[in-house]
């Protein structure tokens, strides 16, 4: 019996006695190296920098190749991707350097993004909206309409609609929305009365925005439901986002001249609400995502979203939920929102 309790407790797991051995052995072999405090200066600098990029944002230049905007399109993979690469780093270089200041990016992505890391929906809200971009070459456009119907959302909005798939979209439909618009390659499907549709000019060449006013019974809710122009990333332009960047600021003007003071914002924007080039929208309105979502609600690409370019943006009510729909044959994310009017 002696020697059973002696076993038991003076020999512990051998699995915890290897780790605290090992662990033991390396911080033995730290306090012994006179050059720990020398090495990893370049993974220190290189920790310093992403820091900078992260905090002076803003400041990166648009001038060449729009790189700023294309900084701030991915700015949260910034520390996710890197911070973890010069942990791993300074672990190797066994630099006490590096790790100290790998605080700084840490510190910096925390302050920036930790907010949209803690649950802030809550339940109820006056109205449900969603909005999908669903691919002009959707396989299965009924059963994606369908699917997006299914969140229970009152008003829906969907881009990239085909010329001719739109009767598709409206059949797919009907029995969950009385009343509907579409202009051009946009649309809107509504359970409440839908007055004054008209398109929106945001400077492409085709309509592919539109706005119009519902009629909810807490009131007039002005709607808009826009598509951006496309970016891309070129190696001998840079991010090609001219176009959408033009569409954005026609965009922005035509909200700040609407008269219902209450306005909701729908629509594949393709770009960030932390992209500078998107100020004219975001100046004046509030992403529902940031102020009552919970994580990044990223929506694009749907096999492996790494950005939030669609966005539900409102003005004059308040967020209550947002969250991300389960993913159709679209190569977006549908995405919806509650809020109280």
């Amino acid at each position: 019996m002696v020697q059973a309790y002696e076993t038991e407790t003076g020999n512990g797991d051998p699995g915890d006695r290897f780790t605290q051995s090992r662990a033991r052995r390396l911080l033995d072999g730290w306090r012994g190296d006179r050059d720990i405090w020398r090495r990893g200066i370049v993974i220190a600098a290189s920790a310093v920098f992403i820091a900078l990029l992260m905090i002076f944002h803003a400041q990166v230049p648009n001038r060449i190749g729009n790189l700023g905007s294309l900084n701030e399109t991915f700015l949260p993979w910034l520390g996710v991707i890197f911070i973890p690469l010069l942990l791993i780093a300074a672990i190797w270089r066994r630099s006490a350097t590096a790790l100290i200041v790998l605080l700084l990016p840490i510190v910096v992505w925390f302050n920036l993004f930790g907010g949209l890391l803690t649950g802030k929906s809550t339940r109820g809200g006056d109205l449900t909206v969603a909005t999908h971009n669903v691919n002009a070459e959707n396989p299965d456009p009924s059963g994606t309409a369908k699917d997006v119907a299914a969140s229970g959302a009152d008003v829906l909005a969907l881009q990239e609609l085909p010329q001719g798939q739109v009767s598709t979209y409206r059949e797919a439909l009907a029995d969950t929305y009385k009343y509907h618009v579409v202009q051009g390659t946009v649309g809107l499907w509504s359970k409440y009365p839908m007055t004054d549709n008209s398109p929106v000019e945001i400077r492409v060449g085709w309509t592919r925005a539109l706005r119009s006013t519902v009629q909810t019974p807490k009131g007039e809710v002005a709607v808009y439901v826009a598509h951006m122009p496309s970016v891309r990333v070129k190696m001998h332009a840079g991010f090609t986002a001219n176009q959408r960047d033009n569409s954005a600021d026609a965009l922005g003007e035509a909200i700040a001249r609407e008269r219902i003071s209450k306005v909701v914002l729908l629509g594949d924007l393709n770009g960030t609400m932390n992209d500078r080039a998107l100020n004219a929208v975001t100046s004046q309105m509030r992403s529902t995502q940031g102020a009552a979502g919970d994580g990044f609600g990223f929506s694009w690409p749907a096999s492996f979203p790494l950005a939030r370019i669609d966005q539900i943006m409102v003005k004059g009510v308040e967020p209550v939920s947002s969250w991300t729909l389960p993913r159709t044959d679209s190569d977006h994310l549908p995405i919806a929102a509650s809020v109280n009017l």
